[in-house]
C-alpha cells in the first residue's frame, strides 16, 4: 500500500530525493502534434525498471553550484534546472540549453560527464553558461511509496535543438530512446507495448490535450506549480489513486488496482 493520505496542503516527504525530468519537444515529420523524446528504463534499475519515462534524474551537489553561479536565487529551483539539462545530456546525447557547444565537441562532452567531470568545471573552462531560462516549469510530483523510492520531481517543457547527430541511450540506465506524440506512447501503454509508472501517464494526458510545444507552454503557464503527492480514496468501494483537480490534469484518479508505482 502506501504511506501517502488524502490532503489539500501537500507536505514534503522526510528523505525525497530532489530530482528533475525534461519534456523535449519537436515538430513531427509527417505532420500532426509533437513528438516527444523518452527513454525506458534497464530492467535492472531500482525505480521504474522497464518503465518508459522523460529524460532525467537526481539533483546533484554540483548541480546547485550552477545555478548559483547562473544567479538564481531560488537555488532548489536553479538546481533542478540544471539537473534536467545535465541529466538529459548524459542520457540522450541531446544538449539542451547549450548552444555554445557544438556537436563536433558534444561527445567528448557527454563523456566527461559520465566519467564524473564536475558541470561547473566545464562550464568554467570553457567560459560558457547554459540557458536554464528556456525551460518551461508544469508540475512537481513526490508520490510517497512504500515500495518506491521517494523523488522530489520538477518537471520542465522544452523545444528541441537542431541536431544532426544520433541520438543514443545511457546503456548503464537505459536500453531505448524513441520520440513519439503523447497520444501515441499512450497507446502503447493501452496495448501493453510499454510500461508507463502513475506520474508519466499523468503528464502523458495532459500533454496529449495540447498539439505543439507553444500550446503546452501557454497552457502550463495557466496554472500554478504545487506540490503533487497522490493519496488513496474510496470510491464506489474501489480504492483510488488520486490527484488535486486544480493543476491542469485531465485524469485525476485511476483505479488503485491499475496502478504502476515504481
Amino acid at each position: 500500500m502506501t504511506d501517502t493520505i488524502q490532503t489539500s496542503d501537500p507536505v514534503l516527504p522526510e528523505g525525497a530525493i530532489p530530482a528533475a525530468t525534461l519534456v523535449i519537444m519537436r515538430t513531427a515529420a509527417g505532420g500532426g502534434p509533437d513528438e516527444i523524446l523518452m527513454v525506458k528504463r534497464s530492467t535492472n534499475m531500482a525505480f521504474a525498471a522497464g518503465a518508459v519515462v522523460f529524460p532525467g534524474g537526481r539533483v546533484d551537489p554540483d548541480d546547485y553550484l550552477v545555478a548559483r553561479r547562473h544567479g538564481f536565487a531560488d537555488e532548489a529551483e536553479g538546481a533542478a534546472r540544471v539537473a534536467a539539462l545535465r541529466e538529459t545530456l548524459e542520457e540522450t546525447g541531446l544538449a539542451v540549453g547549450w548552444p555554445g557547444l557544438g556537436e563536433a565537441e558534444l561527445a567528448e562532452v557527454r563523456q566527461a560527464l559520465l566519467a564524473g567531470t564536475l558541470l561547473s568545471d566545464i562550464l568554467e573552462s570553457r567560459g560558457e553558461r547554459i540557458a536554464l531560462d528556456s525551460l518551461v516549469p508544469f508540475a512537481r510530483w513526490c508520490p510517497n511509496f512504500k515500495e518506491a523510492r521517494t523523488f522530489d520531481t520538477r518537471f520542465y517543457a522544452v523545444m528541441a535543438p537542431p541536431h544532426g547527430h544520433e541520438l543514443t541511450v545511457e546503456e548503464a540506465e537505459h536500453s531505448h530512446i524513441f520520440w513519439s506524440s503523447a497520444h501515441d506512447t499512450l497507446a502503447m501503454a493501452d496495448r501493453g507495448d510499454v510500461s508507463v509508472i502513475f506520474p508519466t501517464r499523468r503528464n502523458l494526458e495532459r500533454l496529449a490535450g495540447q498539439s505543439d510545444f507553444p500550446s503546452f507552454s501557454g497552457h502550463a503557464k495557466q496554472f500554478p506549480v504545487e506540490l503533487i503527492t497522490p493519496w488513496i480514496e474510496d470510491r464506489d468501494g474501489q480504492s483510488h489513486l488520486c490527484i488535486p483537480g486544480h493543476l491542469g490534469y485531465p485524469v485525476t484518479s485511476e483505479p488503485f488496482d491499475r496502478v504502476r508505482r515504481g
